[in-house]
């Protein structure tokens, strides 16, 4: 069985709703006073509007040093349960047959309560290099929170030897993952009685056109590659999730907005894939609306993104994780972590955590209770490397 220490943390971990729509702001003081308690320094880095924010804890090295180190990342926010079936209340922690049940259990507060319950165990441990904890806000809507954590640690000085990201990845070491870019895409054309078509624009066939090239692009990804075969999808991917437009069946719109995402291979560069997207808009697009109607226009709104992560072969972390994990596999996965934030950052990441990636974001999502095990475990072993 996992510590009762760890049961604890997640149990009062997953007791705070902290869907992305609302404050984090209670587990982040919850978990600033028990580890002040401790004796540990610790920082908040909150967000413009003060509703939310990061927490960066370091617990130093025998002689102080602060500098240096690994530091365990987590994400605090988790995902709606809205519209959900679940069997059991979801922000209060549920055990049954080996698994524990609650939102967050698997992305990815498993992972912080196994770190956070060790930490009396640390501070005991002669380490000669520095452990630090970098709790953020908003990664499930984007990455929001991290990238105000990292800029703040870079004009403090702070210099980090290594970071792990623990997104579930059933204690596997994963080395590489896509990048995300989110966007909004508004087409404003102009209304009119569907028995008069040419005095209107239709805003909705027009996005209808622009979504195909979307479609068009992706097609060219699968066929053509590039290709990374260590992917569970080995090619960057490109759809159109969310679509709305039109107030009656004989009004053409004069409004439709989509959103679409692209998912990019390391070393692909997102903003490339997005001028094309822009440039078909330019170049076909906006010139047949405005024949129609000479002040049509199309917007495009970025709605989120992280950049993709690949790391190098042969990083202390990496060989660091693969010695204490006894795996050296080749893993890459197709979802986002906050992993590039820190490579961006000049911190040598590798992403492993408690849990399967295909429980997060459903209803009834658990971690094993041998994951949670096998993370103390894990982090117990990095403690006593430092």
């Amino acid at each position: 069985m996992s510590t009762p220490n760890t049961r604890s943390w997640l149990q009062t971990l997953v007791a705070f709703d902290t869907t992305s729509r609302n404050s984090n702001l209670n587990l982040i003081e919850h978990v600033r006073d028990a580890l002040m308690a401790q004796g540990v320094h610790v920082q908040l880095f909150k967000s413009p509007d003060g509703a939310k924010s990061n927490l960066f804890a370091t617990l130093p090295a025998q002689d102080g040093s602060t500098q240096g180190g690994i530091v365990l990342s987590g994400h605090t926010d988790v995902v709606p349960v809205d519209g959900q079936q679940w069997d059991t209340n979801p922000f209060a922690l549920t055990e049954r047959e080996g698994k524990l049940y609650g939102r967050g259990t698997c992305d990815m507060k498993g992972f912080i309560a196994a770190g956070l319950a060790l930490v009396p165990e640390f501070l005991a441990m002669p380490r000669s290099k520095p452990l630090h904890f970098a709790l953020s806000y908003d990664e499930e809507v984007g990455c929001v929170g991290a990238p105000i954590m990292l800029a703040q640690l870079k004009l403090q000085g702070q210099h980090l030897d290594g970071c792990i990201v623990g997104e579930p990845t059933s204690m596997q070491p994963v080395v590489a993952h896509k990048g995300i870019n989110v966007w909004r895409c508004r087409v404003h054309g102009k209304a009119a009685h569907s028995s008069l078509t040419p005095r209107g624009s239709n805003a909705i066939e027009y996005a209808a056109r622009l979504i195909c090239r979307i479609r068009d692009l992706a097609d060219a990804f699968k066929a053509n590659g590039p290709y990374d075969r260590f992917f569970d999808v080995p090619y960057t991917t490109m759809t159109t999730n969310q679509i709305r437009g039109g107030i009656a069946v004989n009004t053409l719109p004069e409004l439709c907005e989509f959103a679409y995402e692209f998912r990019n291979l390391p070393g692909i560069a997102p903003e490339g894939i997005q001028q094309q997207v822009e440039a078909y808009v330019q170049q076909e697009l906006l010139p047949r609306m405005r024949q129609e109607f000479a002040d049509a226009r199309i917007e495009f709104e970025s709605l989120a993104g992280a950049p993709s992560f690949d790391a190098a072969e042969g990083e202390a972390i990496s060989e660091l994780v693969r010695a204490l994990t006894g795996d050296r596999a080749q893993r890459k996965v197709a979802y986002a972590t906050e992993a590039g934030l820190f490579q961006q950052a000049g911190v040598p990441t590798v992403v492993c955590g408690p849990g399967a990636i295909s429980e997060a974001h459903k209803a009834n999502e658990y971690v094993d209770i041998a994951q949670l095990e096998h993370c103390e475990h894990f982090l117990r072993k990095l403690g006593q490397s430092l």
